[in-house]
């Protein structure tokens, strides 16, 4: 339980805000974690596909998700396939391995109806509903078996596709900024530019 609380604090440190979303999406990226059987990701052992979208409480859900599981998209190891579902699927990227979390429909019905949405539904920021309406919600996720609000996958095996870093950087001969150089392009009078001086798309 103190292992828990610890990861709770801090991925409510790192998302900034108290609110149910988070901590379903912590508790559903540590749900995978145990079905897999394996542990946080420190550089690209584990991959996210998270089914979320963007501009509602998926990216809240999405939050705890990284802070769960440590697929962050600083180290481009979780994706959005913008579904918008609240849903996800975690990948071992060394045994292909895989498994699907996703909540509840019924669990999610409801707490849209929650009185924590319908304050959010009148454009009031999450950080300025009252305590009194958001704190027994949070407290209501945190304590509620995974059984009532998780639905759980069975475990798969996905093809994997390794990537390797790229380290090696050139100069832009347009604006002289450092670009890796498996994105700079050739202009056609020959130059080698990044993808902001080419006018290309990404």
């Amino acid at each position: 339980m103190i292992a828990f609380k610890e990861s709770y604090d801090t991925a409510l440190e790192f998302h900034g805000h108290k609110c149910p979303a988070m901590p379903m999406g912590l508790r559903a990226g540590l749900a995978a974690l145990r079905a897999l059987g394996v542990e946080r990701s420190k550089d690209k052992e584990l991959f996210v596909e998270a089914e979320t979208g963007k501009g509602h409480a998926a990216g809240c859900f999405v939050d705890g998700i990284m802070a769960a599981t440590g697929c962050t998209y600083g180290k481009a190891n979780i994706r959005k396939l913008y579904y918008n579902k609240m849903a996800f699927t975690l990948i071992d990227t060394k045994s292909g391995r895989a498994v699907r979390v996703s909540l509840k429909p019924d669990f999610f019905e409801k707490a849209l109806n929650s009185p924590f949405v319908r304050e959010r539904k009148k454009g009031v920021p999450p950080q300025d509903i009252s305590p009194e309406i958001t704190n027994p919600l949070v407290e209501k996720v945190l304590t509620l078996p995974e059984e009532e609000f998780l639905d759980i996958g069975e475990i798969k095996t996905v093809a994997i596709r390794q990537r390797k870093g790229i380290f090696e950087a050139k100069r832009c001969e347009s604006c002289g900024e450092l670009a890796f150089v498996d994105k700079l392009r050739i202009t056609t009078g020959g130059e080698l530019v990044c993808i902001p001086c080419s006018g290309y798309g990404a």
